[in-house]
């Protein structure tokens, strides 16, 4: 009898030829997978709806998504002026006043700003806002006339010299840096700004409260203490050259924060959003020498050598109890990885290996960093644990993170990885940074958390055990609608390899089939319907094709 060929049905085989051939056919197709549990009465915690955040979400994407919450941040909101409706850019483009455009509703500002437009956009879709206050002391100071080039800048040409590079649109505007590379230093910072004090926050929270309400009815339910402060001397180096010490940042975080709480107690104030690595230990004070700095970190020094953001939450506390009042609500930091091209949209497959393992930095002990860091990050237990032992109560946030190529299939696994991480761990808050378009694989892998089927099904809010033989390969994250309702439990192939695995289920009385939907490269875009999956014994038996994301609903069995 000739060998068959793949395409021969096997059901025209006979005898033993088609049972060595199933053999076979399954062995070509399907690599064994890791064995997967889940325990649906163990490690039981919430998982907090705010993990599924971004950053500048559109409307549609927001409301198909329901999501929790979204934020108002990045580097321009460090000089807004909310009564002029213009920031600057800082170091991203030439140091500009860049005007956001005029209400078109008859309103007059602050009315109508492009501040509360964003507010008034995550009320219609029912998202909560986080909004990043400027804290540096400094914001944009007026509009330019009809709203257009040229606009104020910090280094004009005409007034400090020929420069390094300059915006193609407005020549006038220079980098700041001379020819040769070297910093021009010295310049006025009245040339774009103008001083904010506490009381011009506090004066933007009172217009947000008056339009909106406070965050109890309603309004603004998050407010940030700025964005990425330990980095204003070089982003916003124009205003603020000076480097930030640890006593300052306390100082400025405890006055603005205050100043929030005094017109809305009910508010929440996150921070202090510190970029990422280094800057959870040192504060930029402590680099401000170059070289090797790290070997005698100064300002950290003089604090009794205390990492920044235990520091900090030390402070936060110790002004707690002189004065009964909570100022800080969430410990905030932002997290990109360090190793080579992972947050950029770079997929070749060293890279596409790499994203996939560095999620493993948000938890493992055993992975060590490949970057310049070179140890265990192991970024949200670190978190808690700092937490327990500075400021017990504080809740955790990640404002800004950012794991690349949200337009491919493989940042759309690392993006479901680090949403399962994010409620496995136990963190309170995340926003994405750089939001992904509505047809990008990255918001699928958003769907398949909070609106898997298209009619609203989402992961459970209970998070419960769940484990992989082997998370490098296949990872698993489990929880229930409630404390003692249905399963729901996510599934990752990253391997380039289709998986046959075993789901194994303990403490919980199953119902005899498991509905699923599934995002693969079989149609990147749509979620696909899965057939009903048997559950026998406590067991579903997996096959996961590669680089895959699987969902699989498990009713409890029907009560008799």
């Amino acid at each position: 009898m000739p060998l068959p060929t793949i395409d021969t049905p096997l059901l025209l085989l006979r005898g033993a030829t088609a049972l060595v051939w199933a053999g076979l056919h399954a062995a070509v197709l399907c690599a064994p997978g890791p064995a997967l549990t889940v325990d649906a009465t163990a490690d039981g915690h919430a998982i907090p709806p705010e993990i599924y955040g971004m950053n500048f979400a559109d409307e549609a994407l927001a409301k198909e998504l329901a999501l929790p919450v979204r934020r108002w941040g990045g580097n321009r909101t460090t000089r807004y002026n909310w009564r002029i409706d213009v920031d600057n850019s800082g170091s991203d483009w030439f140091f500009e006043n860049l005007p956001n455009p005029l209400p078109t509703d008859g309103r007059t500002l602050p009315d109508g700003s492009a501040a509360d437009r964003f507010v008034e956009q995550n009320r219609r879709t029912g998202t909560a806002s986080l909004i990043s206050v400027p804290m540096s002391g400094w914001v944009a100071k007026r509009r330019p006339p009809g709203d257009t080039h040229p606009f104020d800048c910090g280094f004009q040409v005409s007034r400090y010299g020929a420069q390094q590079q300059v915006d193609p649109w407005d020549t006038n505007c220079g980098n700041g840096r001379r020819p040769d590379g070297s910093l021009i230093t010295g310049n006025a910072a009245s040339d774009t700004s103008m001083p904010a004090d506490p009381a011009f926050v506090q004066d933007w929270v009172r217009h947000l409260v008056g339009a909106y309400g406070k965050a109890a009815q309603g309004g603004v339910r998050f407010y940030g203490l700025d964005n990425e402060p330990e980095l204003w001397s070089a982003t916003h180096r124009d205003v603020r050259p000076q480097h930030l010490g640890y006593d300052e940042l306390r100082d400025r975080s405890i006055q603005y924060a205050a100043a929030i709480k005094a017109v809305d107690a009910t508010a929440k104030v996150i921070g202090p959003s510190s970029w990422g690595w280094t800057a959870y230990f040192y504060s930029d004070l402590d680099g401000a020498p170059g070289g090797n700095w790290w070997d005698d970190p100064k300002d950290r020094n003089a604090h009794g050598g205390v990492p920044l953001a235990e520091w900090y939450l030390q402070q936060m506390r110790a002004h707690e109890q002189a004065t009964g009042q909570r100022v800080l609500d969430y410990l905030d930091e932002h997290c990109y990885p360090q190793a080579g091209a992972v947050t950029t949209d770079a997929v070749d497959p060293a890279t596409r290996a790499l994203r996939l393992r560095s999620t493993r930095a948000l938890w493992d002990p055993t992975y060590v960093d490949e970057s310049w860091i070179g140890q265990p990050v192991r970024l949200l237990p670190r978190m808690r644990e700092w937490v327990a032992a500075n400021y017990p109560g504080t809740k955790l946030s990640l404002s800004e993170y950012h794991w690349g190529a949200l337009n491919h299939l493989n940042g759309a696994l690392a993006q479901a990885d680090v949403l399962g991480i994010f409620g496995r761990e136990r963190l309170d808050m995340a926003t994405l940074w750089a939001m992904p378009a509505a047809s990008d694989p990255g918001a699928f892998a958003f769907r398949m958390y909070r609106n898997v089927d298209g009619r609203g099904g989402q992961f459970g809010r209970w998070g419960v055990r769940a484990t992989s033989a082997d998370a490098s390969l296949v990872s698993v994250f489990a929880a229930r609608r409630g404390k003692t309702g249905p399963l729901t439990v996510m599934v990752i192939n990253k391997s380039s390899e289709a998986r046959d695995t075993t789901l194994t289920l303990s403490h919980y009385t199953a119902a005899s089939r498991a509905k699923g939907w599934r995002y693969s490269g079989a149609n990147l875009s749509a979620i696909q319907k899965l057939p009903a999956t048997p559950v026998s014994g406590g067991t579903l038996a997996l096959t996961l094709p590669a680089e895959s994301i699987s969902f699989y609903l498990v009713p409890l069995a029907a009560a008799r």
